[in-house]
């Protein structure tokens, strides 16, 4: 910062500068610089076409966010006890909020992307729970600093000024890795693993990588492309992808068993939990992550076929789950859509929008569920229904659904008595999460063991399944989780299997 020509910056920086003094410390600027984050396009608009919907803050605003970052002895953004909260990958978030508070951008890029592979993936659709602990967000302030924008401005810059590259390796070990599934956790283990000269091919069952990253968030949350400019950067590095290779079904698990050093389970977690009552199998009823699948395949022209069962256009749309985050998205999507109505109903209690200042202090940084309603509820206009049980659908005589049958229920989830309900729906989407991998096809060809919630059985660090040179990450070891925690896995089971075919430790691990 010092001798650097601020010439033309905002009246802002100037009292930043002003602050700061001679000083190269940033000791008292948190006291001084308010919180300022990334706005939503004018909902009016937003809602007319599915492009990025999160308007980037100047880069002026940016570094003077950055400024606000304390730079705690013990920055628990970054993780704290047993890794329950903070930021699961351990980002150096104190050191890259410095580096952009000065400009330094490009040791910024360096510095973030020695622990996270996808820092422009996270900073768009990661829940932040490295805001939740900042200590910034100790009550009453409430005003953490925005890591999230922070970290995305930095991947962006990076890819705007030509900074992130493919770094194909120097040298080749002659080991061959095969990866089955091509989510977060897959492709992060696959560049670790190329990028020290093993030979990695990733098999993937759809016609593109990225897993749920590519096609279960709708573009307006990630722009069109967003993963494919990642998998071309790792082309170029050397990893091989197989497309349409949907290993357990035309693809022989003894192919990779034979054929390989190593293989990955990268799968994912993608058996939805289903409901089981009377009026199940109307036609209309779907899961919402299949909704959302088959709208960005829709959109991208890979698929137009099954689309049109599932379009919302003119129909009166009913979502069945929690309020988060794949049912907030399929409101976002039927509204794009042109739904008539959206109606969202879940079986819990509601919610608290926002901590009482005297709990969250007890529980900091371990923060509790607050979940205000989200821009896709705002932008349709709607509140979610709470403590609501779906008990049957009802249809028409051609066997679609034409109602849903509700009643409400108490804390304990017992009926309440005459307060049953119907609503008129032409689509339903089920968004009650995910039980675990499915278990036919490669899992059971294999014969791998798995755990009592019929996750693959492995130990978190050395990621060893039950069969020898087998390994698992992702999802399809710790169940349905967040895109931040999948990145992590990918890396700590790349850092097992290096360290399996090579007998020495070449990769950061992932876990303190």
């Amino acid at each position: 910062m010092n001798n650097e020509d601020t010439s033309g910056a905002p009246r802002g920086w100037a009292t930043t500068r002003l602050l700061m003094g001679n000083s190269t410390e940033r000791s008292e600027l948190f006291l001084h610089i308010k919180r300022s984050d990334r706005q939503y396009l004018p909902v009016g608009e937003r809602v007319r076409h599915f492009g990025e919907i999160l308007v980037p803050l100047p880069e002026i605003e940016v570094r003077r966010q950055a400024g606000r970052c304390m730079d705690c002895g013990v920055p628990t953004c970054c993780t704290s006890r047993e890794g329950k909260t903070g930021c699961p990958i351990h980002n150096y978030i104190p050191d890259w909020n410095d580096l952009v508070f000065r400009g330094n951008w490009e040791e910024a890029a360096r510095n973030l992307h020695s622990t996270n592979n996808f820092p422009e993936w996270t900073g768009r659709v990661c829940p932040a729970p490295c805001e939740n602990a900042c200590i910034h967000n100790i009550p009453p302030e409430h005003v953490p600093v925005t890591i999230k924008t922070i970290e995305c401005a930095i991947a962006d810059r990076g890819f705007a000024e030509g900074w992130i590259k493919p770094e194909p390796p120097t040298e080749l070990t002659g080991k061959k890795v095969a990866i089955v599934g091509s989510g977060p956790a897959g492709l992060a283990c696959a560049q670790q693993l190329r990028r020290v000269g093993h030979d990695v091919r990733v098999f993937e069952r759809h016609a593109k990588a990225g897993g749920l990253m590519e096609y279960g968030i709708p573009d307006y949350k990630k722009h069109y492309g967003l993963v494919g400019r990642r998998i071309q950067q790792m082309e170029a590095e050397g990893v091989v992808f197989h497309y349409g290779a949907h290993v357990g079904v035309n693809v022989e698990v003894e192919e990779l068993l034979a054929g390989y050093d190593a293989v990955v389970l990268a799968g994912g977690a993608e058996k939805p939990r289903d409901l089981d009552v009377p009026g199940r199998n109307l036609r209309g009823i779907h899961f919402v992550m299949d909704f959302l699948v088959e709208a960005n395949r829709h959109l991208s022209g890979e698929s137009r076929e099954k689309m049109r069962c599932m379009h919302a256009r003119g129909k009166r749309v009913v979502i069945l789950g929690e309020p988060g985050p794949s049912a907030p998205d399929g409101i976002g999507v039927a509204t794009r859509q042109g739904a008539r109505s959206i109606v969202s109903l879940g079986i819990g209690p509601r919610p608290p929008e926002k901590l009482e200042d005297e709990e969250q202090l007890l529980t900091w940084p371990h923060v509790g569920p607050a979940r205000p309603l989200t821009s896709a509820h705002k932008e349709a206009a709607i509140h979610p229904m709470f403590s609501v049980m779906t008990t049957a659908f009802s249809g028409n005589r051609r066997g679609h659904v034409q109602r849903v049958h509700c009643v409400r229920v108490d804390e304990g989830r017992r009926l309440i008595p005459g307060t049953e309900f119907i609503l008129e729906a032409d689509r339903v989407f089920l968004s009650m999460g995910f039980e675990g991998p499915v278990q036919e096809g490669m899992l059971r060809a294999l014969g791998v063991e798995l755990d009592a919630r019929g996750n693959v059985k492995a130990d978190k660090k050395d990621c060893k399944t039950s069969l020898p040179k087998v390994f698992v990450a992702g999802d399809m070891r710790m169940g349905p989780s967040l895109v931040v925690s999948a990145i992590r896995e990918g890396r700590q089971v790349a850092f097992a299997v290096d360290d399996f075919l090579m007998g020495k430790e070449r990769l950061l691990h992932s876990y303190y």
